[in-house]
């Protein structure tokens, strides 16, 4: 009997985590992409990767510290409020630089949209365990994020091509990591969820968007 009712209130619990994370997740891309537009709009300037590397940790460090308070989801709307301000004139590259930039924009926010909505499905209903893929995620994180500061800085297009590759593979794991660790019990804080599967989206949607620049794009 007792474990009947714990296994309810554990389930309770999880339903509520999930249920808070895709409510507040559902919130900040929402928030994320009217700082975009707003971005894009003023024609706000884009901040260089030192800036934007340097106000993405420096919040995440405190979504972090905050994570167990009120004041956690405030942190959380200042970091996604924060990347979305950076993206606008990412976008905002695209759609000028090419006559169907606006086209490629689109396709990356479907492409996106279409991978997050499958992953998130199949690891909700499936109900698999994702987490042997923790170790091989965080390595090939880090491996790529080296890779990416390396392209970037060198100008090696081929490895920046390779990056994003690995970044929409590496996502999309993520994805089905976070998903699975918090229908199991293993995420239980939804504002770290949140961000998790928030960074998985975004890096996801920047990385079709640079593939589909360089193989769809028209001058």
């Amino acid at each position: 009997m007792r474990t009947n009712v714990q296994t309810t209130t554990n389930t309770i619990v999880i339903n509520r985590i999930l249920r808070n994370t895709y409510q507040l997740l559902s919130a900040t891309l929402l928030f994320s992409g009217l700082m975009a537009f707003l971005s894009m709009s003023l024609n706000f300037p884009y901040l260089g990767i030192w800036i934007t590397l340097g106000g993405y940790f420096g919040l995440l460090f405190i979504v972090t510290k905050l994570r167990n308070s009120a004041a956690g989801i405030i942190a959380v709307f200042a970091l996604t409020g924060f990347m979305g301000l950076t993206l606008g004139p990412i976008i905002g590259i695209y759609t000028t630089a090419f006559s169907n930039g606006t086209e490629l924009v689109a396709m990356a926010m479907t492409g996106t949209a279409s991978i997050f909505l499958t992953l998130s499905f199949y690891a909700l209903y499936s109900q698999k365990d994702f987490s042997f893929m923790s170790g091989f995620l965080t390595a090939g994180i880090v491996v790529a994020f080296l890779a990416g500061i390396a392209a970037y800085f060198f100008q090696i297009p081929t490895l920046a091509l390779t990056v994003s590759a690995a970044f929409i593979l590496l996502m999309s794991g993520l994805i089905l990591f976070e998903t699975s660790n918090i229908i199991r019990g293993g995420e239980t804080n939804y504002i770290m969820a949140t961000v998790t599967l928030y960074i998985s989206i975004y890096n996801l949607f920047l990385s079709l968007l640079h593939l589909l620049g360089v193989f769809s794009g028209d001058d």
